[in-house]
C-alpha cells in the first residue's frame, strides 16, 4: 500500500513538472502569453496563391550567361496586371539584377532552379532604403518587396548572390584603408523585405550574398521556415553577410533553419546614433522566437546590435551551435541609448568561442556633438539548459555607461579554456546548477 501511495505522489509530481514546463514554453520571457500564431508551422502551398507565371513562358531564355532582369521583371509586372500570381524560377540558372515584387505577387524557386544575382552593381538601382541603422538611399537588393502584405518566397531552389566580386572589392578597399566602412564598397543585399505583414519564406537556399543575406525592416508577423543560408569564411571571406537581420519588427518565427555565414547569423537591429530613439524610422524588435535551428560558422548565433535601441521578448531555443564565435552577443554601443531586455537562450548544445560576450562596440563611434554619453541597459537575460564547449565562458568587459542587471544562468554545463567569471559585472546575477569545468558555481 505504501508503494502505491509513493507511485501516486510521483505521478502527481511528474505531472506538475510537465505542466509547469508547458506553461513556461507558452510564455514570453516577460510572462506574456505566446500567441497561437507561433505554433502554426504549416507550409504555404504556392498553388493556393494564384496563377503560376513560369519565367521561361514569358520571354526569359534558359541561358545562364546573360542578364535577364528586364524580362523577369516583365513577368512580375504581367502577373500584377492580371491580379497577382506566383513567379516561378524553373530548373536552370537565371541571371538578374534587382527585381521588385508587386502586391499579390510571390516568388517560387523550383528545385534545381537558381535565381542568380548580377555581379555588376549597376544592375541594382539606388533607391530609398535602410542600411546599418540608417534610412538612406542605397543599392536595391536582388529580391525586393515593399508594402506587400502576404508576400511569400517558396520552393527548394536557390537564390544566389554571386558575391565573390563584391567581397574581393571590399577586402581590397580594406587593405587600402583599414578603417573603411561597410558602405564604402558598393554591394547589394540578397533579399530586402520592407513594411510587409504576414510574410512567409520557406525551404529555399540563400547563398553567397554580396552584403547582408536577408533583411526585414518594419515588418510584422513573419515566418522563416527551413531555410539554408550560407556564405563562405574561406578562402575568400564574405564580409557582412549576416544570415537574417531583423530591423524594427514584431512577431517573427525563425524555425528549422541552417545558418553558416561570415558575420552574425541572426542580428537584431533598429537604429543607431545619439538621438536614435527620437527618429521615427527607428524602433524596437519584439516577440522574436528562434527555434530548432543549426548554426555553423558565424560571428555569433544571436546578436543584439550594434544598430539597436530596444529588443524585448527574444527567445532562442532548442538549437545546435557549431563553430560560432559567440553564442549570445550583446553589443553595447556607447553612442546610442540601448535597452536589451527579457531575452532567453535555452536548450542549446554545441561549441562556441565565447559562451556570452558583452563588450562596448566602438567601431564608427560618433556622438555627433552630444555632450553626455547615452546609457545602455541589459536586463532580465536568461541562459539555461545549455551544454557547451567554449574557449571563454564569461567574456565581458563593460564601462560606466553599460548597466547590466537581473541575469540568470541555470542548468548549464560548460567546458571552457577560460572558465573565470566576475559576479560584480552584473547587478543581480543568479547561478543555479551551473557547472564550469566540472565545478559548480556557488
Amino acid at each position: 500500500m505504501k508503494n502505491i501511495y509513493l507511485l501516486i505522489i510521483t505521478v502527481i509530481l511528474v505531472s506538475c513538472n510537465q505542466e509547469t514546463k508547458i506553461v513556461e514554453t507558452n510564455l514570453f520571457p516577460d510572462g506574456t502569453k505566446i500567441p497561437d500564431w507561433f505554433f502554426d508551422y504549416s507550409k504555404i502551398n504556392p498553388a493556393d496563391l494564384g496563377t503560376f507565371y513560369t519565367i521561361t513562358d514569358y520571354g526569359v531564355s534558359n541561358d545562364s550567361t546573360i542578364i535577364q532582369t528586364e524580362a523577369i521583371q516583365n513577368t512580375i509586372d504581367e502577373a500584377y496586371r492580371n491580379g497577382g500570381g506566383v513567379i516561378v524560377i524553373p530548373k536552370g540558372t537565371f541571371l538578374s539584377g534587382a527585381l521588385f515584387f508587386k502586391p499579390n505577387t510571390h516568388l517560387h524557386v523550383a528545385e534545381g532552379g537558381v535565381l542568380k544575382g548580377s555581379d555588376n552593381i549597376a544592375d541594382y538601382p539606388f533607391k530609398p532604403s535602410r542600411i546599418e541603422g540608417q534610412s538612406i538611399e542605397y543599392f536595391s537588393a536582388l529580391v525586393n518587396a515593399f508594402g506587400i502584405d502576404g508576400f511569400t518566397i517558396t520552393g527548394k531552389g536557390t537564390i544566389d548572390g554571386n558575391g565573390l566580386k563584391y567581397w574581393e572589392a571590399f577586402w581590397q578597399r580594406r587593405k587600402e584603408n583599414p578603417k573603411c566602412t561597410n558602405l564604402e564598397v558598393s554591394r547589394p543585399r540578397l533579399v530586402f523585405i520592407w513594411k510587409c505583414n504576414n510574410v512567409q519564406v520557406q525551404d529555399v537556399t540563400l547563398r553567397n550574398s554580396g552584403f547582408w543575406t536577408s533583411h526585414y525592416y518594419q515588418c510584422n508577423n513573419v515566418k522563416i521556415l527551413d531555410l539554408r543560408i550560407t556564405s563562405p569564411h574561406e578562402p575568400v571571406k564574405a564580409p557582412s553577410t549576416d544570415a537574417i537581420d531583423i530591423d524594427v519588427c514584431s512577431n517573427m518565427l525563425i524555425k528549422g533553419c541552417y545558418m553558416a555565414v561570415n558575420d552574425d547569423a541572426i542580428a537584431l537591429k533598429g537604429g543607431k546614433g545619439p538621438w536614435a530613439d527620437k527618429d521615427p524610422s527607428n524602433g524596437e524588435n519584439t516577440n522574436i522566437i528562434i527555434e530548432d535551428c543549426e548554426f555553423g560558422f558565424c560571428h555569433a548565433a544571436l546578436t543584439n546590435g550594434s544598430e539597436a535601441i530596444h529588443n524585448k521578448n527574444i527567445v532562442m531555443r532548442n538549437c545546435t551551435v557549431k563553430e560560432a564565435k559567440r553564442l549570445l552577443w550583446l553589443k553595447m554601443r556607447p553612442d546610442t541609448a540601448q535597452k536589451y531586455e527579457y531575452i532567453t537562450v535555452e536548450n542549446i548544445t554545441g561549441e562556441a568561442h565565447s559562451f556570452i560576450y558583452i563588450k562596448p562596440w566602438t567601431q564608427f563611434f560618433d556622438l555627433k556633438g552630444r555632450k553626455d554619453v547615452p546609457l545602455s541597459y541589459s536586463n532580465h537575460i536568461t541562459m539555461r539548459n545549455i551544454d557547451l564547449k567554449c574557449d571563454i565562458f564569461y567574456d565581458m568587459k563593460i564601462t560606466e555607461y553599460d548597466k547590466l542587471s537581473n541575469f540568470t544562468f541555470e542548468n548549464i554545463k560548460v567546458e571552457a579554456k577560460d572558465g573565470t567569471y566576475d559576479k560584480s559585472i552584473i547587478n543581480g546575477v543568479t547561478f543555479k546548477n551551473v557547472e564550469v569545468n566540472g565545478e559548480l558555481i556557488k
